[in-house]
């Protein structure tokens, strides 16, 4: 399970996204991005943070540690923002955190270069996981020494929303022309060779297995949290064998 640890102090919000995070630090004196149950796109985003984050470490990408934050609504008494305040408020319980990666900077695909090893990586798993939101408007990367981190991903496995439909959802292609590292010729068909035949049930359990119970709980067509756990394993199982072929915009088809 992730890290739990205690928010002790609310720094103030991030004006990035819509789901408009905050800065905390907690009890373990660490600095945390906080992402809040009670934002509008309320806790579905947590869940996608959670499954994309944590497969994409399994494989062998950056991404922020990612932890569970007890939040305890009193921290927004103080607060002078009434919008912020009531966030703070409707988010008592457990909310999810990212390590705060100071100095970091936003990825700027005119200012970095990107080897087509690590562009096709990483294009290959946001069309695993029907990332739309790596755009080269709104790249949701950060660059540091050691190279590029991926964060928020929230805005994928957009079948979540209709479970109904899911497998016909998740059995469309990815288009990557919009993409941020479209440019930079990303070798998909490597990626796919080597990163696909990890994506197998057993890693997929361990992943979704990190998920709280409390997010997923009472979901409309599902018993229990586990039901749940497996219906979010389903389609990223069947993505994974074939998605490198399904993947446009990238000139020729690869």
């Amino acid at each position: 399970m992730l890290k739990e640890v205690i928010a002790t102090r609310f720094i103030g919000p991030l004006r990035e996204g819509g789901s408009l995070p905050g800065l905390i630090e907690a009890d373990d004196l660490g600095t945390y991005v906080l992402k809040f149950t009670g934002a509008g796109q309320g806790r579905k985003t947590l869940v996608a943070e959670v499954v994309c984050g944590e497969l994409a470490r399994r494989l062998g990408l950056r991404v922020p540690r990612l932890v569970t934050v007890e939040l305890d609504p009193v921290l927004g008494l103080g607060e002078p923002e009434q919008e912020v305040q009531h966030l703070l408020k409707s988010s008592g319980g457990t909310n999810l955190g990212m390590d705060f990666l100071s100095g970091a900077l936003g990825f700027d695909p005119l200012a970095f270069e990107v080897g087509p090893e690590e562009a096709g990586r990483i294009v290959w798993f946001d069309a695993l996981v029907n990332n739309v939101d790596r755009s080269w408007r709104n790249p949701n990367m950060l660059r540091l020494r050691d190279g590029l981190w991926l964060i928020d991903h929230g805005a994928t496995m957009i079948w979540h929303h209709n479970w109904p439909g899911a497998p016909a959802s998740a059995a469309r292609p990815y288009d990557a022309s919009d993409h941020a590292l479209s440019t930079f010729a990303p070798d998909v068909a490597a990626a796919a060779a080597e990163l696909a035949p990890l994506v197998t049930g057993e890693l997929l359990a361990e992943v979704t297995a990190e998920v709280p119970d409390a997010w997923l709980a009472g979901e409309p067509g599902f018993d229990t949290p586990d039901e749940l756990r497996l219906a979010y394993a389903r389609p990223l199982l069947a993505r994974a064998a074939t998605v490198h072929r399904h993947i446009h915009g990238l000139g020729e088809d690869q």
